[in-house]
């Protein structure tokens, strides 16, 4: 069984206790919020007061991903808004040790993320301190985008890292992911599927992400 973190982004806004309401009752293991500044990617999606609607609206866990500049500013904020996991960019960090740390110390699980381009053996000094990593599948900004192929060597060569240092580190992938590329990433070693596009899209949600999980 594969974990799936439905991605936020691609829901009904006009409807956003409808479609939280199905993702409580859906085998969702937890949900991905993606934060985006229009700085360190190219587009803007929403902040604190949306993950706080979101905490009263679920029990499941929230994963924030901060598509940000200096996302080590913002630790308390997001704790306070109750996240369970803080996912931020390898990229985005001068000093990741020390953001990783904060996030810890704040009560939340630590994740960083590696945008295509990231090598996996960046993450060697720093993969013991962490909870998970995200390989981003499709460059991050924009939803429904194409699976990139190579991120399933990148999966590869993560767990063999995950493995070789004895991290507890938990995979996720995130990006153009279906129940094809979503079954290739399981194989390849991930944990966890992050999908947006085609959970939302799907004529019946639940049934997208009970497809996903039984990968």
């Amino acid at each position: 069984m594969t974990q799936v973190s439905p991605s936020l982004l691609s829901a009904d806004f006009g409807h956003l206790h409808r479609d939280m309401q199905m993702l409580n009752e859906s085998a969702a293991s937890m949900i991905h919020l993606d934060v985006m500044d229009g700085v360190f990617v190219p587009n803007i999606s929403f902040g604190f007061p949306i993950i706080k609607c979101v905490r009263q609206l679920t029990d499941k866990p929230l994963d924030v991903h901060l598509m940000i500049t200096d996302p080590g500013r913002y630790v308390r904020q997001v704790a306070d808004c109750g996240a369970d996991i803080m996912n931020v960019h390898l990229e985005a960090c001068t000093h990741l040790h020390r953001v990783v740390q904060q996030i810890k110390d704040a009560g939340m699980k630590a994740a960083v993320t590696l945008n295509p381009s990231t090598p996996v053996s960046l993450l060697t000094d720093i993969l013991g301190d962490l909870d998970m990593v995200l390989i981003m599948s499709v460059n991050p900004g924009f939803a429904a985008q194409k699976f990139i192929e190579h991120s399933l060597q990148k999966v590869k060569e993560l767990r063999a890292l995950i493995t070789a240092t004895d991290s507890k580190a938990l995979i996720e992938i995130d990006g153009g992911i279906n129940l094809t590329t979503g079954r290739a990433a399981a194989d390849a070693g991930a944990d966890i599927l992050v999908a947006g596009n085609y959970v939302f899209s799907a004529p019946s949600p639940i049934e997208a992400i009970a497809g996903l999980a039984a990968l």
